[in-house]
Protein backbone atom coordinates (compact mmCIF):
# COMPACT_ATOMS: atom_id res chain seq x y z
CA UNK A 1 0.00 0.00 0.00
CA UNK A 2 0.73 3.73 -0.25
CA UNK A 3 -0.48 6.89 1.23
CA UNK A 4 -2.64 8.68 -1.17
CA UNK A 5 -0.56 12.26 -1.14
CA UNK A 6 -2.45 15.48 -2.56
CA UNK A 7 -0.14 18.04 -3.17
CA UNK A 8 -0.87 21.90 -3.26
CA UNK A 9 0.52 25.27 -3.46
CA UNK A 10 0.15 27.18 -0.78
CA UNK A 11 -2.63 30.42 -1.45
CA UNK A 12 -2.09 33.58 -3.41
CA UNK A 13 0.68 35.91 -1.75
CA UNK A 14 0.87 39.64 -2.07
CA UNK A 15 3.88 39.31 -4.78
CA UNK A 16 1.66 36.81 -6.89
CA UNK A 17 0.38 39.81 -9.31
CA UNK A 18 3.76 41.22 -10.48
CA UNK A 19 4.92 36.91 -10.25
CA UNK A 20 7.52 38.17 -8.15
CA UNK A 21 9.76 35.44 -6.78
CA UNK A 22 9.23 34.32 -3.15
CA UNK A 23 11.57 31.60 -2.62
CA UNK A 24 13.71 30.45 1.10
CA UNK A 25 14.58 34.05 2.18
CA UNK A 26 11.13 35.70 1.41
CA UNK A 27 8.16 36.01 3.31
CA UNK A 28 5.24 37.56 1.48
CA UNK A 29 1.99 37.93 3.33
CA UNK A 30 -1.09 36.20 1.53
CA UNK A 31 -2.66 38.74 -0.57
CA UNK A 32 -7.06 39.05 0.17
CA UNK A 33 -7.58 36.12 -3.13
CA UNK A 34 -5.49 34.11 -1.11
CA UNK A 35 -7.05 34.64 2.03
CA UNK A 36 -10.00 33.11 0.38
CA UNK A 37 -8.03 30.34 -0.95
CA UNK A 38 -7.36 29.21 2.43
CA UNK A 39 -11.04 29.57 3.22
CA UNK A 40 -12.07 27.43 0.66
CA UNK A 41 -9.33 25.13 1.24
CA UNK A 42 -10.93 24.57 5.26
CA UNK A 43 -13.96 23.85 4.14
CA UNK A 44 -13.15 21.48 1.24
CA UNK A 45 -10.69 18.67 2.71
CA UNK A 46 -13.39 17.06 3.97
CA UNK A 47 -14.81 15.83 1.22
CA UNK A 48 -11.63 14.75 -0.21
CA UNK A 49 -11.14 12.35 3.05
CA UNK A 50 -7.70 14.00 4.33
CA UNK A 51 -6.32 12.44 7.84
CA UNK A 52 -3.13 14.32 8.04
CA UNK A 53 -1.58 17.99 7.01
CA UNK A 54 1.30 18.41 6.29
CA UNK A 55 3.69 21.37 5.92
CA UNK A 56 6.71 23.46 4.74
CA UNK A 57 7.50 25.70 7.88
CA UNK A 58 7.25 28.88 5.51
CA UNK A 59 4.56 31.19 7.06
CA UNK A 60 2.46 31.49 3.89
CA UNK A 61 2.41 27.65 3.37
CA UNK A 62 1.69 27.24 7.44
CA UNK A 63 -0.98 30.75 6.81
CA UNK A 64 -2.86 27.87 4.59
CA UNK A 65 -2.30 24.65 5.93
CA UNK A 66 -3.84 25.57 9.37
CA UNK A 67 -7.26 25.96 8.78
CA UNK A 68 -7.76 23.36 6.77
CA UNK A 69 -5.97 21.06 9.80
CA UNK A 70 -8.31 22.86 12.48
CA UNK A 71 -11.06 22.74 10.55
CA UNK A 72 -10.64 18.42 10.66
CA UNK A 73 -9.67 18.42 14.24
CA UNK A 74 -6.16 17.69 13.22
CA UNK A 75 -2.89 19.25 14.23
CA UNK A 76 -0.42 20.42 11.50
CA UNK A 77 2.65 18.15 10.84
CA UNK A 78 5.57 20.71 10.22
CA UNK A 79 8.13 19.34 7.69
CA UNK A 80 10.99 21.86 7.66
CA UNK A 81 12.49 20.11 4.40
CA UNK A 82 9.48 21.14 2.41
CA UNK A 83 10.48 24.65 2.16
CA UNK A 84 10.70 26.86 -1.09
CA UNK A 85 14.15 26.66 -3.11
CA UNK A 86 16.34 29.37 -2.80
CA UNK A 87 15.95 31.68 -5.64
CA UNK A 88 20.17 33.55 -4.70
CA UNK A 89 19.74 36.51 -6.12
CA UNK A 90 16.67 36.59 -7.93
CA UNK A 91 14.51 36.50 -4.58
CA UNK A 92 12.40 39.28 -4.20
CA UNK A 93 12.57 39.78 -8.14
CA UNK A 94 10.62 39.71 -11.24
CA UNK A 95 12.65 38.05 -14.17
CA UNK A 96 12.23 41.39 -15.69
CA UNK A 97 14.32 43.02 -13.28
CA UNK A 98 17.56 41.11 -13.76
CA UNK A 99 19.84 40.61 -16.34
CA UNK A 100 18.76 39.42 -19.97
CA UNK A 101 21.65 37.11 -20.06
CA UNK A 102 20.55 35.49 -17.00
CA UNK A 103 17.39 35.27 -17.56
CA UNK A 104 18.17 33.53 -21.04
CA UNK A 105 20.38 31.35 -20.03
CA UNK A 106 18.19 30.30 -17.28
CA UNK A 107 15.36 30.00 -19.23
CA UNK A 108 17.33 27.23 -21.86
CA UNK A 109 18.48 25.29 -19.21
CA UNK A 110 16.87 26.47 -15.48
CA UNK A 111 18.80 23.77 -14.00
CA UNK A 112 22.54 23.91 -15.15
CA UNK A 113 21.94 28.17 -15.30
CA UNK A 114 20.62 28.86 -11.99
CA UNK A 115 20.66 32.63 -10.97
CA UNK A 116 23.75 33.13 -8.55
CA UNK A 117 24.02 31.98 -4.85
CA UNK A 118 20.45 30.00 -5.53
CA UNK A 119 20.09 26.53 -4.17
CA UNK A 120 20.70 23.87 -6.83
CA UNK A 121 17.94 22.67 -7.93
CA UNK A 122 19.18 18.55 -7.56
CA UNK A 123 19.42 19.45 -3.99
CA UNK A 124 15.93 21.16 -3.57
CA UNK A 125 14.33 17.98 -5.36
CA UNK A 126 16.06 15.61 -3.54
CA UNK A 127 15.75 16.72 -0.16
CA UNK A 128 11.66 17.13 -1.28
CA UNK A 129 11.75 13.90 -2.48
CA UNK A 130 12.91 12.71 0.91
CA UNK A 131 10.37 14.36 2.34
CA UNK A 132 7.36 12.73 0.29
CA UNK A 133 9.03 9.32 0.65
CA UNK A 134 9.02 9.56 4.67
CA UNK A 135 5.35 11.20 4.54
CA UNK A 136 4.32 8.08 2.37
CA UNK A 137 5.78 5.66 4.75
CA UNK A 138 4.74 7.29 7.74
CA UNK A 139 0.97 7.50 6.79
CA UNK A 140 1.07 4.45 4.70
CA UNK A 141 -2.91 3.80 3.72
CA UNK A 142 -3.78 7.61 4.42
CA UNK A 143 -4.87 10.65 2.62
CA UNK A 144 -2.42 13.21 3.19
CA UNK A 145 -2.43 16.61 2.19
CA UNK A 146 0.92 18.35 2.23
CA UNK A 147 0.91 22.24 1.19
CA UNK A 148 4.20 23.39 0.02
CA UNK A 149 5.75 25.56 -2.93
CA UNK A 150 5.82 25.69 -6.67
CA UNK A 151 9.09 25.33 -7.35
CA UNK A 152 9.92 22.64 -5.16
CA UNK A 153 7.02 20.75 -5.73
CA UNK A 154 7.90 20.69 -9.36
CA UNK A 155 11.39 19.82 -9.24
CA UNK A 156 9.67 16.36 -6.73
CA UNK A 157 7.60 16.25 -9.52
CA UNK A 158 10.07 15.61 -12.44
CA UNK A 159 11.79 13.58 -9.96
CA UNK A 160 9.10 11.43 -9.14
CA UNK A 161 8.11 10.67 -12.00
CA UNK A 162 11.34 10.25 -13.84
CA UNK A 163 11.54 12.80 -15.98
CA UNK A 164 14.57 15.30 -16.21
CA UNK A 165 14.96 18.31 -13.90
CA UNK A 166 15.72 20.95 -16.33
CA UNK A 167 12.14 20.32 -17.82
CA UNK A 168 10.39 21.48 -14.99
CA UNK A 169 9.30 25.10 -15.81
CA UNK A 170 7.88 23.31 -19.45
CA UNK A 171 6.01 20.18 -18.10
CA UNK A 172 4.81 21.60 -15.01
CA UNK A 173 4.22 25.57 -16.66
CA UNK A 174 1.88 26.17 -13.60
CA UNK A 175 0.62 24.69 -10.29
CA UNK A 176 -2.25 26.88 -9.34
CA UNK A 177 -2.68 28.02 -5.94
CA UNK A 178 -4.58 25.54 -3.38
CA UNK A 179 -5.59 23.26 -5.95
CA UNK A 180 -4.61 19.46 -5.80
CA UNK A 181 -1.79 17.25 -7.54
CA UNK A 182 -2.52 13.96 -6.56
CA UNK A 183 0.47 11.15 -6.28
CA UNK A 184 0.91 7.69 -5.70
CA UNK A 185 4.51 6.41 -4.98
CA UNK A 186 5.11 2.78 -5.82
CA UNK A 187 7.02 0.30 -3.09
CA UNK A 188 10.09 0.69 -5.06
CA UNK A 189 11.75 3.83 -4.78
CA UNK A 190 13.34 2.88 -8.49
CA UNK A 191 10.16 2.96 -10.60
CA UNK A 192 8.35 6.51 -11.25
CA UNK A 193 5.47 7.41 -9.18
CA UNK A 194 2.03 7.59 -10.80
CA UNK A 195 0.69 11.36 -11.27
CA UNK A 196 -3.51 10.42 -10.86
CA UNK A 197 -4.39 14.64 -11.04
CA UNK A 198 -2.82 18.10 -11.99
CA UNK A 199 -4.30 21.59 -11.03
CA UNK A 200 -7.57 20.04 -9.79
CA UNK A 201 -10.26 22.28 -7.47
CA UNK A 202 -11.16 21.03 -4.38
CA UNK A 203 -14.93 21.47 -4.26
CA UNK A 204 -16.53 21.96 -0.50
Amino acid sequence: MSARLLLVRHAETLWHQDNRYAGARSNPGLSANGLRQVESLAKGVASEGVEVVASSPMERALRTATPAAEALGLTVQVVPSLHEADFGELEGRTIAEMDPELVRQFRADPVANVFPEAEPPAEAAARAVAALRELNAEHDGHTVLVVAHSTLLRLALCSLLGLPLSSYRRVFPRLENVQVTEIKLPADPAEPAALLSLNRVIVP
